[in-house]
């Protein structure tokens, strides 16, 4: 149940990734599509954006499955790393395939040279894991918090403080 949940809202985020993200420019040619500017920060804020949308989502799955589903400690924890990581993989999917949003290109061109929007990909694929990571890292945060609150440690010489 946690899995599906979580993977559903890869889509919502897909969408959002593709129609927040500005598009790298890309120049026609002879030998297919070359990157029109080099120094262009476009794919780099397509990993950002990617980072940002995914990680809110996972602190925000994390927050509520620790508030729903503490009984079952292990298996939430499984759903939200399996889900976080399937609705990662979805997002990206949505995200490349479908161009939603002003696409935005800017690139120095000579005249006549054609200049396309390149689609929408990730060059850092270290932060597909940011959703299950962050998700599973702060349903442990809130455990530990609630955990060291009821703790005898708290209370060392077996009275209160």
């Amino acid at each position: 149940m946690t899995v599906l949940t979580i993977a559903t809202l890869g889509l919502g985020a897909g969408l959002l990734w593709s129609g927040v993200s500005p598009r790298a420019p890309y120049q026609i040619t002879e030998q297919g599509l070359v990157l029109a500017d080099p120094a262009t920060q476009a794919l780099i804020a397509a990993d950002g954006w990617f980072a940002v949308i995914t990680g809110g989502l996972g602190l925000l799955c994390g927050g509520v499955a620790w508030f729903a589903g503490r009984q079952w400690m292990v298996a939430v924890l499984l759903g939200l790393c399996a889900g976080g990581l399937m609705a990662a993989v979805l997002t990206l999917w949505i995200g490349s395939t479908f161009t939603i949003g002003a696409v935005a290109v800017e690139a120095a061109a000579a005249p006549g040279v054609k200049i396309v929007p390149g689609a929408l990909k990730l060059t850092a694929s270290g932060v597909l894991v940011s959703w299950p990571l962050l998700a599973v890292g702060f349903f442990g945060l809130l455990e530990g918090m609630h955990g060291y609150r009821e703790s005898p440690l708290r209370q060392p010489y077996g009275g209160p403080i």
